[in-house]
Order: C-alpha cells, then sequence, then structure tokens
C-alpha cells in the first residue's frame, strides 16, 4: 500500500485496489493553503471515496514518521467523520510513533479519534525483541472459531513478556510525563535556532519526534539536500546518529528514556554543525 516511490523501486506494482492520496503537508504541501490550514487535503479522500466507489478502509499514520508531517486536529476530526459517513474503516498506523512517542500511548489519542483497526509494534518490544499487535473494535471479533491467520512463529512468549516489560516501565518511570516536558524543551529550543540560523526553512514535531527541514532558499523553499548530508556527517564525527529524511530533513527521534543533560548536549552537537555549514 505504501505511496514512496523509495520504497517500491525495483519491485514492480504492489497492492492492486490501492488509491493513495497527498498527506496533509503544511510547510510544502502540494496545495498550500493560504490560511495554513490542511483540512482541504481531507477533502480530497472524500472525492476518492465517492469518485472510485467501493472504499474498504483508508489507512494512514495520524503523524508521518519519517519526515515528521504532524496535521492539525481538524484535519483528522474531518477524516474520522468522513470515514463513518461512507462506512469506511479508519486504519491507524502507529508502528513508529506508538508506545508513548509522542507523550501519549498513541498519537491518535492527540486528536481526539478513535481508529477503527490499529496497527502497532517497533516500540512494543521495548525495541529489543521483534514484537507487533493489531487492536481492533470488539465488534470486529467475529471469526473466534476460524484460524485467520495462523502461522508457526505466532505468540511469541518471548516477545509478549517484552512488551509487558515495556507497558510497566512506561507506566512505573512516567515516561508520557517526561516526553511531554520534552516536548515543551525541544518546542522552544528547535524554535529558537530556527531563527538564528537561515538555513533551517521549518521546525515540526511532537513529543521526541522532530523533524529540522533545512533549505537553500526560505522563500522558495529549495531543499538543501548537500547541506543535510554534511550536517549529518558533522554530527556523526561528534557521537550523534540521526537519520536524514526525503533529502533535507533532518529527524530526531531520540529513546523515550533519554536524560534531559543527553538531550542537550544532541541539541548542541546539531546546532553547531549547522552553524558550521551555514558559515
Amino acid at each position: 500500500m505504501g505511496g514512496e516511490a523509495c520504497f517500491r523501486t525495483g519491485m514492480g506494482p504492489l497492492t492492486p485496489g490501492v488509491e493513495r492520496i497527498p498527506p496533509p503537508v503544511s510547510y510544502r504541501g502540494v496545495w498550500p493553503g493560504e490560511d495554513g490550514s490542511d483540512v482541504h487535503y481531507a477533502d480530497y479522500l472524500e472525492y476518492v471515496i465517492e469518485k472510485e466507489g467501493g472504499i474498504g478502509a483508508f489507512i494512514a499514520e495520524t503523524v508521518r514518521n519519517t519526515d515528521v508531517q504532524v496535521p492539525s486536529q481538524a484535519y483528522w476530526q474531518r477524516i474520522r467523520e468522513i470515514c463513518d459517513r461512507h462506512n469506511v474503516l479508519l486504519i491507524i498506523d502507529e508502528i513508529p510513533n506508538g508506545m508513548g512517542r509522542s507523550g501519549e500511548w498513541f498519537t491518535f489519542q492527540h486528536y481526539g479519534i478513535t481508529p477503527d483497526i490499529l496497527c502497532i509494534g517497533k516500540g512494543l518490544g521495548g525495541g529489543i525483541v521483534p514484537m507487533a499487535a493489531m487492536i481492533t473494535r470488539d465488534r470486529f471479533n467475529i471469526a473466534s472459531s476460524i484460524s485467520l491467520g495462523h502461522y508457526t512463529h505466532e505468540k511469541s512468549p518471548v516477545g509478549c513478556a517484552a512488551a509487558l516489560a515495556t507497558i510497566e516501565v512506561i507506566e512505573q518511570e512516567n515516561l508520557l510525563q517526561k516526553v511531554k516536558a520534552d516536548d515543551a524543551f525541544l518546542r522552544d529550543r528547535l524554535g529558537a535556532m530556527k531563527a538564528r540560523y537561515p538555513i533551517i526553512g521549518d521546525v515540526r514535531g511532537i513529543g521526541l519526534l522532530w523533524g529540522i527541514e533545512l533549505v537553500t532558499c526560505t522563500e522558495k523553499k529549495t531543499r538543501a539536500t548537500a547541506e543535510a548530508e554534511k550536517v549529518l556527517y558533522r554530527c556523526l564525527e561528534g557521537g550523534l546518529s540521526f537519520k536524514v529524511s526525503q533529502g533535507n530533513v533532518l529527524q530526531l527521534s531520540p529513546p523515550l528514556t533519554i536524560e534531559r543533560q543527553d538531550l542537550v548536549r544532541a541539541l548542541n552537537i546539531i546546532e553547531q554543525a549547522i552553524s558550521d555549514i551555514e558559515v
């Protein structure tokens, strides 16, 4: 179903019958709103549903993880309303962002919506043991006597132990509250960096997931791909690792347990690298 060309290159067509719509990108979206609104991206979902017919489900990340796109609450409220009105299931992918990264257990909780199906993984196993799960509304539990999706290595006892331990640690160490405090700190620090360095076109994020978009021209929003790579390698030399998305977005997703002094040190390394390449 994935719409990212880089993940499909050389593999031929994927699942047939899938329609894709543009994501609600506020900084360089295909349909920028004059007032900064992104609700009209949700309206395009309704257009596709009515045009194609027979749409069974809409699947998306609540917050895009790779280049860190954070939609408005109005967008997701509208998506939920459209899905309900057209009897379309809403499937939320929380695999990279779930289990506390946003300051809530799941990012959809920030938007006041409830998905019909929730997919989780990655953080569910504490970053150590591969573990994933699918959670649905109870009304979909209608095939309990049928062996659907049965496979040899399901119901991993080690994976379940890791998932339970992860949930306990998040609760016992109050990590959700900690992430919310980290969110406020990062918002202020990255906002100050954006005001200081013209190469930073945009900063956006939630909890402990943030993107720093580098541009060579703030007016044209030209991607600073070469500069982003230089910043990456400067940071690696300083002992900090992260990934670059879309060629120019520094994607920051530190562990939920990161101490404040380590977070400050990481940001200092990034700021120094940006300062060095901008000279």
